[in-house]
C-alpha cells in the first residue's frame, strides 16, 4: 500500500484504484482539537484541489481538499460521531473518505513521506 501527501496535509494510502484520505499529524497539530468534520457526499466526483469538506477545531476551521480526481465511495461515520479520531489517530480511525481514482497519473505530482517529512519541517 502507498501512501503520498499534498502541500495542503491531506494523506492518501493508495490501494489499486482506490484512495483512503484523511489529515497528516501536521495538519491536526496545527488545528488543535478538531470538534467537528463535514463529510463530503458518497456518489459525489470531484476534481483534484476540489474543497471536499471540513473540519473545524477549537482554534480553525479549515477546508480539507480533494487530493486527486474521483468520486466519494465511502465516508467515516466513526469520524463524523467523534471528530477527535482525527486527533488521536489521524492516519488510522481518523481517515475522512475514499475515493475510487479517476486518473492514477496524478498520484505522481504528490509527495512520498520522505520529501513530506522535509516539507512540513518548513511548514
Amino acid at each position: 500500500m502507498t501512501i503520498k501527501y499534498t502541500p495542503d496535509h491531506e494523506w492518501l494510502k493508495i490501494d489499486g484504484s482506490t484512495a483512503v484520505v484523511g489529515i497528516t499529524h501536521h495538519a491536526q497539530d496545527a488545528l488543535g482539537d478538531v470538534v467537528f468534520v463535514d463529510l463530503p457526499e458518497v456518489g459525489k466526483t470531484f476534481a483534484a484541489k476540489d474543497i471536499a469538506g471540513v473540519v473545524e477545531s477549537v482554534k480553525a476551521a479549515a477546508d480539507v481538499y480533494m487530493p486527486v480526481t474521483g468520486e466519494i465511495t465511502e465516508v467515516n461515520e466513526a469520524l463524523r460521531a467523534d471528530p477527535s479520531l482525527a486527533n488521536s489517530d489521524p492516519l488510522g480511525a481518523g481517515w475522512f473518505f475514499k475515493v475510487k481514482l479517476s486518473n492514477a497519473a496524478e498520484l505522481d505530482a504528490l509527495m512520498d513521506e520522505t520529501s513530506y517529512a522535509s516539507f512540513s519541517a518548513n511548514a
